[in-house]
Order: structure tokens, then C-alpha cells, then sequence
């Protein structure tokens, strides 16, 4: 049976293929809620924090794509992009008469009609635009509903259902799955887009910038003409995507129509305090968590969006002032005899940059450490490798780790870690290649490169140091151990 675009009539039982997922989990979430009966399976087992989130829900996972997974007959089956199609479990859906649908598509049907949706775009800043926005809108009493792509201190989940008139998206430029191969946000019906960045990333399903812009292009294209597009207007690349919208544009940006200003950072609670510019005039004065340069106009193209339908500079000031932060955005894991140790999702050479900036800026002196795990498909090939050696020039020390598994891209594709290591150096910043499987050491892992690193920091960190760990992955458990050595370390010294 062919994939459908509407849903399906006497609607009840839901399976969900790939519902390990950050977004998979949040969509189970909200069907439950939804008074559906969901089942799903993934490739392997689950584990926290979205085995906690499923097991909460009364789910279950079945492990691994296997057919016998659709022998209890689903009235619809969701397909995640992570599923490919010569997986059993897709062929035998394939070859059935079950309707199927993507997560994008069904979120579009089922949760996003008349609505106000407000979908956050862009190479970098969507998971803490997207969560701030979030939390203003639930601050102003509007009871939005959200899809976040990362977890919330202020909330309990990554995904509600909107009572209000807004519901406020990740835009996610990957592919949506195996039989759609357009990006995820085409599906979100958005009214409102905010554009933050537009950079040559996913190298794996895009070939270069003129490619990745196709498909915000796209984006733009499809919002209504009483719709807004907020674009961050000194970035030329966003520019010559916006330009084929025929909706209101906001442009915000040093020197545009929504500036900001950086008015103060509390290097004790870890505040910062700015203002928001309209026209060249104060529009109005907010305090954030969320520290930097980048953090700052993140929170102008808020401002500008929630502007766009009303939304007070009294009423957002709450919800600026009370966001308490996203995990791995920034986020302080432990501080072990007064080393802070943080985690930060940064994987691109732009994030890592603009991360390692607003460390800087939020601990002031403190001598800072970045531990940068090259493991998306972009950052393990060489193709910006010149773009990494110079993201790290605030740090005081970078640690470049093993690339994580390079085997599937070819030889003269991959990045070459000594050769970045090299790069910063010659920068003038210092910098290491730790944790390389040692010779004659066949059982090497990512936990074992994670142990050498922790074990080489330990012996040199120094109270009051911050130590940044940049990764979209989970690094072998690098934080925990980092804790663990460091406070061994320093509380025997």
C-alpha cells in the first residue's frame, strides 16, 4: 500500500517504527495523550532518557526491526527516517496493506490544523530558539503546544499538544523518511518561520550549500502571505533564501530593523542581561540563562516573531527571565572541586565557534578546556576541516578526539585529527589528539578513548577550570567519568 496523506477512518491502534527517537518518543507521547493504543519498535534496545520517557507511557519497545512486529495488525504504522527500506519490518510493510505515513507528516495532520505554528529553521540555534519560544508563549498564559528537539528544564516532556492558538516547532531540514526525501518542515504548515542560519551541513544527504539552500528555499516559498519569515538578515546566504517568500519579512541582526545589545553577564549566576532594539529604539530590556552573541539574537527573532501577533514585551518578559535551560545546550553536568564540567550539543564548525564564545563570556577568565568529538556525518569528513581549525581560538585548550566511526566514508573523504590538532596550533591555541587506540590494542572503544581523555584531563585540570565536552552523541560516557577522575584527582592533591 501506497503512503498516505490523510488519516486514515476507525483510527485507534498506531505503531510507530524508530520510537526511540527524541521526536519519536515526544509524537508517542502525544498520541497516548491522544487516547490512541501506540506500540513501536527500534533497532536496538532503548535507553534513558527515552526508555524512561516510553516506559512511562505504558510502552514497551520491540527490539529490531523484525516482521513479526506487525503480526498484531496496526490500523496506521509511522515510519522514522532512521528506518531504511530493506530493513524486514519496512518490506513486510511495505508488501501489506497497512496505510503508513511519515512523523512529520502525520504531526501535520493530526496536531498542526489551525493552528498558528510557528516552525524555527536554520543550520544552528533551532533546539534553543525553538524551547525558549516555547516557554515565553506558556509564560504569557497562551498554552502553546511545542515539538523540541532536546530536553527542557522547564518542562516535563518534548512534545504537547496545543489548547492555545500557537504551536511552536523544530524545523528540521534532514530527510523525512526512506519514501520522502524532503526535509521535515515542509510537513509543519508553518505560518510564522524563523531563520537563523543557512550553512552547508549533513553531508551525507546534501552535496553543498547551494543544495542545502533548495530546501529552506522551499520553506520559505510555502508560508502564507499573512504569514511572517523572521530572517537573520547579515547572513547572506539567509537573505537570498528569504527573498523568495511572499510573506512579511522581520530582519533582524547587528545593524537591522530588531537589533540587540548585551548589557551585563553575571559571571556568578550565569545570567545575562540585553536589550532588545526596534528600529534603532529600546523595545525592551530581558535577562536570560542563555549566555553569548548567538543567544542573544536567538532571543531577538523571538521577540520579533511573538511581536508579529501581539504578543507584549511585558508578557514575554517572564518567560525570558525563568527559562531555566536546555541539557547539552551550555549545561553544567557537575562541578567537581570547583571544575565546571559542561556538556554542549556543538558539532558543526559555527556552533563550536559561537559555543565555546559564549563560555567564554559566561565564566569570564576561567581557564577553559574544549573536548570536541568529531561524530556527525559532517564533522567525520574532511570537508571543513579548515572551518574547525579556526572554531576553537577561545578555548584555552583543545582536546580533538577520535572521529567516531569512519568506517563507511572512504579514506581521502575522512577528517584527519592530527592534521586539526595541527591546524590549532597553528593558530597559536593549544592543542592535543587524546584518547587514539594505543598499538597492539585490538579491543578499543569510544568508552575507552572517553576513559584515556577523562584520565588526561584529571591529571592536569585545575580548580576553577571549565571543561566544555562538544558532541551529538553520547561519547562513552566521557561526563560521568570526568567527574568521577577529576574529584579523585583534585581531592588527593
Amino acid at each position: 500500500m501506497p503512503e498516505i496523506k490523510t488519516l486514515p477512518e476507525n483510527l485507534h491502534h498506531i505503531h510507530i517504527m524508530g520510537i526511540g527517537g527524541t521526536a519519536m518518543a515526544a509524537l508517542a507521547g502525544l498520541l497516548v495523550d491522544a487516547g490512541y493504543k501506540v506500540t513501536g519498535s527500534d533497532g536496538n534496545k532503548v535507553y534513558p532518557p527515552m526508555s524512561d520517557v516510553l516506559n512511562t507511557l505504558g510502552i514497551e519497545p520491540m527490539v529490531g526491526y523484525l516482521a513479526e512486529n506487525l503480526s498484531v495488525k496496526p490500523d496506521l504504522v509511522v515510519v522514522g527516517n532512521v528506518v531504511r527500506a530493506i530493513y524486514d519490518e519496512a518490506q513486510t510493510l511495505l508488501q501489506s496493506d497497512i496505510p503508513y505515513m511519515s512523523f512529520p507528516s502525520l504531526l501535520g495532520a493530526m496536531f498542526l490544523s489551525d493552528k498558528r505554528n510557528i516552525v524555527i529553521a536554520g543550520t544552528h540555534g533551532k533546539t534553543t530558539t525553538t524551547s525558549i519560544a516555547s516557554w515565553v508563549l506558556t509564560a504569557a498564559a497562551q498554552k502553546p503546544g511545542f515539538l523540541i528537539g532536546g530536553q527542557v528544564a522547564n518542562f516535563n516532556r518534548t512534545a504537547k499538544a496545543a489548547v492555545g492558538d500557537y504551536f511552536v516547532l523544530e524545523g528540521d531540514e534532514y530527510d523525512t523518511a526512506f519514501f520522502d526525501k524532503g526535509p521535515k518542515f515542509l510537513h509543519y504548515r508553518p505560518h510564522t518561520a524563523i531563520l537563523t542560519s543557512v550553512e552547508f551541513d549533513h553531508a551525507d544527504i546534501y552535496r553543498d550549500l547551494a543544495h542545502c539552500q533548495e530546501s529552506f528555499i522551499k520553506l520559505a516559498k510555502i508560508l502564507p502571505k499573512d504569514g511572517c519569515l523572521v530572517s537573520r538578515w547579515d547572513h547572506d546566504s539567509v537573505v537570498e533564501c528569504s527573498n523568495h517568500t511572499n510573506a512579511t519579512i522581520r530582519r533582524y541582526g547587528p545593524g537591522q530593523t530588531w537589533d540587540g545589545e548585551i548589557t551585563g553577564v553575571d559571571t556568578t549566576t550565569g545570567k545575562m542581561q540585553f536589550t532588545v532594539l526596534k528600529e534603532g529604539k529600546k523595545f525592551a530590556d530581558f535577562s536570560s540563562s542563555m549566555v553569548g552573541v548567538h543567544n542573544l539574537y536567538n532571543q531577538v527573532a523571538i521577540t520579533a516573531a511573538l511581536d508579529f501577533y501581539g504578543i507584549t514585551a511585558d508578557q514575554m518578559r517572564e518567560g525570558f527571565d525563568t527559562f531555566k535551560g536546555i541539557r547539552r545546550r551550555q549545561e553544567i553536568v557537575g562541578s567537581p572541586a570547583g571544575v565546571s564540567v559542561i556538556d554542549d550539543f556543538a558539532h558543526h564548525p559555527s556552533a563550536v565557534k559561537l559555543t565555546l564564545e559564549g563560555l567564554r563570556m559566561k565564566f569570564g577568565g576561567r581557564r577553559l578546556w574544549a573536548i570536541f568529538e568529531p561524530r556527525s556525518a559532517t564533522s567525520r569528513r574532511k570537508i571543513m576541516q579548515e572551518e574547525y581549525q579556526q572554531s576553537f581560538d577561545e578555548a584555552d585548550i583543545a582536546i580533538i578526539a577520535p572521529p567516531y566511526d569512519q568506517s563507511r566514508i572512504a579514506k581521502e573523504d575522512r577528517l584527519d585529527p592530527r592534521e586539526l590538532v595541527r591546524g590549532i596550533q597553528r593558530r597559536g591555541n593549544e592543542a592535543f589528539y587524546w584518547g587514539e587506540r594505543p598499538q597492539g590494542v585490538t579491543d578499543w572503544s569510544t568508552s575507552h578513548s572517553a576513559a584515556a581523555i577523562a584520565d588526561q584531563v584529571a591529571a592536569n585540570v585545575l580548580p576553577e577550570d571549565v571543561v566544555a565536552v562538544l558532541s551529538n552523541g553520547g561519547f562513552g560516557g566521557i561526563h560521568k567519568k570526568l567527574i568521577e577522575k577529576i574529584t579523585k584527582n583534585l581531592e588527593n592533591t
